[in-house]
């Protein structure tokens, strides 16, 4: 018997209240099977009817739908995937489904959204929606102050009491779902060296970076997840800070003291580092007292994201916040076989842990493999965790509707803005395109997920599956088959119909690594390799040199 998933009723009253009518399609339906041999959990998507779209995987995936409310996996216009070649206007002038659409991008300096008449739901509170940005999360505050923009992300520490004690304003807790961490890349020596990265793990005095820097409620991180995560195994080994253990373990492993290194990061603020300069400056000092000597290295942040998915940054400060609240979207996305080379070479064991743990469907048996997934990370070492950090947004007090979320953007469709006939956010950094399926950016993300639609979404606010695009969903007993059903009538703003060609599409641009529609900004789809074991006709492995 099918686990079967639906919409609830009162959602399913609304669309059929509109007397929404199925698109109706002459195209042949779409499929894409392959034989599992390739090496990665997808064989076949095939679009059974025009409202009807069935995933076939190779082994059982209970994640799933986790994973298809991920902005990373949104659905688009067939007819603008093939007519731009899967970029050009995939980048920069989004074809979508949601509540908003690009009305106009001026490039550094602000993006403006309107109301996309075509929308099936309810129409957004407000029919204007701006977008701006600023690094500085003081200047942030100071146009909230003046009345410029209505909202803001990533409050500064220092900031919290201030806006809590200013009844013009609220602030809007985030709830810890991330992790901050120093990366380390194996293929560079010599971090190739076992030693020299468990001696790195036992030199970070992770509470002083805590208590000096972050704001109250951020947490230590002892493992490559919060606590809030399924898959976080409390009584997991530990890397605890312990500096005569890190110089013992530096003598034994026979480098040449000093290391010459650099320690490279982006200087944009995030709920999992709040201010990364003076995070970085204090892990250059704390990293000298065991012989590594590095240099600081300050990046632009697309060209950042980018040079450490291709594994050619040597230490790196970077972060990671929920997509969904499952162990995948954090362990497989970073450690798995279809991972990036942020860290280098793979370690066989954990790779083949974590591909046996996203297979099962009984949660104990899951977590059992994931204690011994976190024991393994200790031992290895590709990074060390460093906080998981307490963050929040604001906004003015007269702004309605507001709330904070942890797995997906703010929807601002639902926020109102009484006296004004706009909405004026302002965020850390201008989105690097505004092709979701081909970036791991937060400010991309955010402001995606205003234009374009997954098969699923998560509820406001939290981390419940829900409808999206499809009003219903099913798997086969051993979770081998998801069927999706979509919702009629759904247009694109430029008045086209969805249909399950469009599902398929949409998927098989990111799946399959030979098509000329793999292309987007980077044509890495790092979310897609990660989380679904890679691609279908992979590029080589890019090599970083040592």
């Amino acid at each position: 018997m099918k686990k079967v998933f639906r919409v609830p009723v009162m959602f399913m009253a609304g669309v059929l209240a509109l007397g929404l009518a199925a698109p109706v399609s002459s195209k042949p339906l779409l499929k894409m099977e392959v034989d599992c041999k390739y090496g990665g959990e997808i064989k076949s998507i095939e679009a059974v009817d025009p409202l009807t779209v069935k995933f076939t995987f190779c082994y059982a995936d209970p994640a799933f739908p986790a994973k298809a409310a991920f902005s990373a996996f949104d659905i688009h216009s067939e007819a603008q995937l093939k007519k731009s070649g899967g970029g050009g206007d995939m980048l920069n002038n989004p074809i979508g489904t949601g509540p908003y659409k690009l009305a106009k991008w001026d490039h550094g300096n602000e993006i403006d959204l309107v109301a996309n008449e075509n929308y099936r739901g309810p129409a957004p509170k407000m029919k204007n929606v701006v977008i701006k940005w600023n690094s500085e999360a003081s200047a942030r505050w100071n146009e909230l102050q003046a009345g410029t923009i209505d909202g803001m992300s990533n409050v500064a520490t220092g900031d919290f009491a201030a806006i809590q004690g200013n009844p013009e304003f609220k602030l809007y807790p985030v709830p810890s779902t991330n992790l901050s961490y120093l990366g380390i890349n194996n293929r560079v020596k010599p971090f190739d060296n076992i030693k020299v990265r468990q001696a790195i793990a036992h030199a970070i005095d992770k509470k002083r970076i805590v208590e000096n820097f972050y704001p109250t409620g951020t947490t230590i991180a002892d493992q490559f997840m919060p606590p809030s995560i399924f898959g976080y195994t409390p009584d997991s080994k530990k890397n605890e800070y312990n500096l005569d253990m890190a110089k013992q373990l530096m003598k034994d492993s026979g480098v040449t003291l000093p290391i010459k290194t650099k320690l490279s990061y982006r200087d944009v603020v995030r709920g999992y580092l709040p201010q990364p300069g003076v995070v970085a400056q204090d892990l250059q000092a704390q990293l000298k007292q065991i012989g590594i000597e590095a240099d600081i290295n300050v990046m632009e942040s697309g060209a950042y994201l980018d040079a450490a998915s291709a594994g050619k940054l040597e230490l790196h400060l970077l972060g990671w916040g929920a997509d969904y609240p499952d162990a995948t979207n954090f362990l497989d996305y970073h450690f798995g076989k279809g991972a990036s080379e942020q860290f280098g070479d793979k370690d066989p064991k954990l790779t083949d842990l974590l591909s046996k743990a996203a297979q099962l469907s009984d949660p104990a048996q899951r977590l059992a493999l994931y204690k011994q997934a976190n024991d393994e990370i200790a031992d290895f070492v590709p990074m060390v965790p460093l906080a998981n950090g307490c963050s929040a947004v604001a906004f003015k007090a007269s702004v309605t509707g507001a709330y904070a979320s942890s797995f997906s953007a703010i929807r601002l469709a639902l926020l109102g803005n009484p006296g004004s006939d706009k909405l004026v956010w302002m965020q850390n950094a201008e989105p690097i395109s505004l092709y979701a399926n081909d970036e791991t950016d937060g400010e991309t993300l955010f402001v995606c997920e205003q234009i374009n639609e997954a098969l699923l979404s998560f509820k406001p606010g939290g981390g419940e599956v829900q409808a999206g695009l499809a009003k219903e969903w099913s798997a086969s007993p051993d979770l081998t088959v998801w069927t999706f059903k979509l919702v009629d009538g759904v247009k694109f703003s430029d008045g086209t119909p969805l249909t399950a060609n469009d599902v398929v599409a949409s998927w098989t641009a990111a799946w399959d690594a030979a098509s000329p529609l793999h292309k987007g900004r980077t044509g890495a789809f790092d979310y897609f390799s990660s989380l679904f074991g890679g691609f279908l006709n992979p590029p080589p492995k890019p090599t970083a040199s040592k």
